[in-house]
C-alpha cells in the first residue's frame, strides 16, 4: 500500500465495488431493448423486472445492516459480491424457450432473479457505511462517503457505452457475464486486504492508527440495536423519507434515461448511449465535490449547515433542472440540463450517510439500512410508476412528477439534526 493512508485504499475498494454493484444494477437498462424482443415483454414488463430488483433491494435494508453491524463490513462485503455475481449470472441463464409473458415462465424466472440480486446487493452501502463509522474520523466523512458514492456514477456512467459495445459484438447475455465476474473478482479482493477495525490491520501505522481513534464518535458495536429510539428520532424519519424522495428522482436516470432519449427524443441506440453517460459522469463529479463541500461547512459553521445545507439545496436544484430538462427543445439540449439535474441531485448524497454516521456511531450499518430502505422503495416505485405515466400522459408528466417528489425531500432536511445522537431526548 505504499505511503498511502491504509483507510485510503480501503475506500477506494468502496469505490470499485460501488461501481461494479451499480453496473450491475443498470446493465438491465442497456440489454432492454434485446431482452424485451427475446421474451416478448413490453417496457411495463420490464419495469417488473427493476422493481423486483428494487423490492428485494428495500426488504433486506434491515436485516442487511443489522448482518453488517455483527459480521463486520469484511466479511459481510464478501458475501455480497460473491451473492450478486452469482445471481447477476442467473439473469443470463433464463432460457428464451419458455413461454414469455407468463409468471410461470421465462418473465417469472426474470423476476425471482431480479429479486434475488437485490437481496444480495443489499449489503453494499450499509456495510460500507459501518466501516466508514469504525475507520474513518467525523471530520472526512463527507468526503470519503462521497468517494464511495461517486462509484455509483462511475459504475452507471461506463455502463451505456461499454455494454452497448459488448452487446453488439457478443450479444446481451455477455453482459450478465462480464459483469458478475467483476463483483466476485472485487469481492475476493476486498476480502484479502480489507479488516473490520483499524486496530485489527497488518499494514496500520500508530501515526494513522491515533488520528482515527481521536476522529471517531463511537466505539465497537456491544449494545442492542435501539430500534425503539430510531422509531422515536424526528431526524431518522425525515431523512427516511427524504431518501425516499431522493431514490425516485435518481432511478429516473439509473432505468429509464437511457430509453428516453432512445424513444422520447428519437436519438439512435448508439447516440442515446453516448448522451446517457452525461448524467453518469455529472453524478460522479458533483457527488466528490458534494462530499468536499459538506466537511468544509461542517468545519466553519456546524453539522447541521455542512449536512443540510447541501441537502435541501441538491433536491431543490434537481427538481428545477427536471422540469426545465423535460421542456427542452432539443435532444442535447435535454441531455445537458436533465444531467446537471442529476449532479445537482448528488451533491446531497454523502450528507445522507454521514448523517446516519454522525448520529448512530456504531450501530449506524442499521440506522444507514432503515434509510436507505426509503431510497429503495422510491427507486421501486418509480421503476413501474414512470413508465406508466409516460405512456398515459407524456414524459413530461413524468418528470414533473419526480420534480413535485424533490421538493418535497429538500423541505424534510430543514427538520434534521445530525448533531443530535440518537437516543437524545428531542
Amino acid at each position: 500500500m505504499g505511503k498511502l493512508p491504509v483507510r485510503a485504499v480501503l475506500v477506494f475498494c468502496l469505490f470499485v465495488l460501488s461501481a461494479i454493484g451499480y453496473l450491475d444494477r443498470t446493465n438491465l437498462s442497456i440489454a432492454g431493448p434485446q431482452i424485451m424482443r427475446e421474451y416478448g415483454l413490453n417496457e411495463i414488463r420490464l419495469g417488473w423486472m427493476m422493481s423486483a430488483f428494487l423490492l428485494g433491494y428495500a426488504g433486506s435494508q434491515v436485516f442487511a445492516g443489522y448482518a453488517a453491524v455483527r459480521l463486520g463490513p469484511r466479511r459481510a462485503l464478501a458475501v455480497g459480491a460473491l451473492w450478486w455475481g452469482v445471481f447477476t449470472a442467473g439473469t443470463a441463464l433464463v432460457p428464451a424457450g419458455l413461454v414469455p409473458t407468463s409468471l410461470g415462465g421465462a418473465l417469472g424466472l426474470l423476476l425471482a432473479v431480479r429479486f434475488a440480486l437485490g437481496v444480495g446487493e443489499a449489503i453494499i452501502y450499509p456495510a460500507a457505511n459501518q466501516f466508514v463509522a469504525r475507520w474513518i474520523p467525523a471530520s472526512e466523512r463527507g468526503r470519503v462517503n462521497g468517494t464511495i458514492f461517486a462509484g455509483v456514477g462511475a459504475g452507471a456512467g461506463l455502463t451505456p457505452p461499454l455494454l452497448t459495445a459488448t452487446i453488439a459484438a457478443c450479444g446481451w447475455r455477455s453482459v450478465f457475464w462480464f459483469s458478475a465476474a467483476l463483483g466476485v473478482v472485487a469481492g475476493m479482493v476486498w476480502y484479502r486486504i480489507a479488516r473490520d477495525t483499524p486496530e485489527e490491520h497488518p499494514r496500520m501505522s500508530a501515526e494513522e492508527l491515533s488520528t482515527i481513534r481521536m476522529g471517531l464518535t463511537g466505539g465497537p458495536a456491544k449494545t442492542a440495536v435501539p430500534w425503539r429510539a430510531m422509531a422515536r428520532s424526528r431526524t431518522v424519519v425525515l431523512l427516511t423519507f427524504s431518501s425516499f424522495c431522493f431514490g425516485y428522482i435518481a432511478w429516473i436516470f439509473l432505468g429509464w434515461f437511457y430509453l428516453y432519449m432512445a424513444e422520447a427524443r428519437g436519438v439512435d441506440l448508439k447516440r442515446s448511449a453516448l448522451y446517457a453517460m452525461i448524467p453518469f459522469l455529472a453524478m460522479t463529479t458533483f457527488c466528490l465535490m458534494g462530499g468536499v463541500v459538506s466537511d468544509w461547512v461542517a468545519a466553519r459553521r456546524g453539522l447541521r449547515a455542512g449536512r443540510c445545507g447541501p441537502g435541501w439545496f441538491a433536491l431543490l436544484t434537481a427538481a428545477g433542472f427536471l422540469v426545465l430538462g423535460s421542456r427542452a427543445a432539443s435532444a442535447p439540449a435535454a441531455a445537458i440540463t436533465l444531467a446537471l439535474g442529476a449532479g445537482a441531485l448528488y451533491l446531497s448524497q454523502s450528507s445522507y450517510w454521514s448523517v446516519t454516521a454522525d448520529i448512530a456511531g456504531p450501530h449506524a450499518g442499521v440506522v444507514s439500512a432503515v434509510m436507505n430502505m426509503g431510497a429503495q422503495i422510491g427507486s421501486a416505485v418509480t421503476a413501474s410508476l414512470t413508465p406508466w405515466l409516460a405512456a398515459r400522459f407524456g414524459w413530461t408528466a413524468a418528470f414533473l412528477a419526480a420534480a413535485i417528489f424533490g421538493v418535497a425531500g429538500a423541505l424534510a432536511w430543514f427538520g434534521v439534526d445530525p448533531e443530535r445522537k440518537l437516543g437524545e431526548a428531542t
